[in-house]
């Protein structure tokens, strides 16, 4: 072989030792940015994930909003209770409850609209008073949620007279609202209505005894309820 010769192939080597050192670093960056490339996209896909609902959302706990009242209703007349599940929630059963002591008992049925409001109407038979409240849910593993709605007492119309019972009477006590009665056990408690004012008298003595009257409201109990003469009242016995 010539010095020519030997000269030329020299420079190939060079050439192609120069040629592979250039293609490790441009080989390495090529997979870098591949790398890099697939974990943003990795990345936005996770974020994607996120913004479309695939991550499980945090669970909202839902109240019911009812206002709490005092309500007074003649038996039979219906009343209708309003409220709304928040947030609002279409379409879920509703139950009015009604409780004297111990346990409820469902007497009326609804379902909240579109946007979540209810209403519920119910017309009570019974006399007397009673706490009412709202269940929503509690039917196919759906855990149920209540609030209170306040207290109902139903009434029916009577007729009373009044009297003054400075002297003895038949239960023996004197109650500062008394009223008299001819069956209901002494110190039964009656709640009586009349022109908008209210009064829970005590049965203390026996009486009236004259047809078609049902009370004999003391003079105590009287003038709490502007009373005079013989009228109707609402009575809650």
């Amino acid at each position: 072989m010539t010095r020519r010769q030997v000269l030329r192939e020299s420079r190939l080597a060079y050439a192609a030792v120069g040629a592979s050192m250039l293609a490790i670093p441009a080989s390495a960056a090529a997979a870098l940015v591949s790398s890099s490339g697939a974990k943003q996209a990795q990345g936005q896909q996770t974020a994607g994930a996120h913004e479309t609902g695939g991550a499980a959302p945090r669970a909202t706990v839902a109240r019911v909003r009812v206002r709490r009242r005092t309500l007074n209703a003649l038996a039979g007349q219906t009343i209708v209770i309003r409220g709304r599940v928040a947030p609002g929630l279409p379409w879920r059963r509703v139950r009015l409850e009604t409780g004297r002591g111990r346990g409820w008992t469902t007497v009326a049925n609804s379902q909240t609209g579109r946007h979540g409001g209810f209403s519920v109407r119910y017309a009570p038979s019974g006399l007397g008073g009673e706490a009412l409240r709202v269940v929503v849910g509690g039917r196919r593993g759906t855990p149920a949620i209540s609030a209170v709605a306040g207290t109902l007492t139903v009434y029916r119309q009577s007729v009373a007279s009044w009297y003054d019972d400075g002297g003895g009477t038949a239960c023996g006590f004197h109650a500062y609202d008394g009223v008299a009665n001819r069956t209901l056990p002494c110190g039964s408690k009656v709640t009586f209505m009349s022109g908008g004012r209210r009064v829970t008298a005590v049965v203390d003595d026996r009486g009236p005894f004259v047809g078609g009257r049902d009370w004999d409201l003391n003079q105590n109990t009287a003038a709490a309820l502007a009373f005079d003469g013989v009228q109707t009242v609402w009575s809650s016995s």
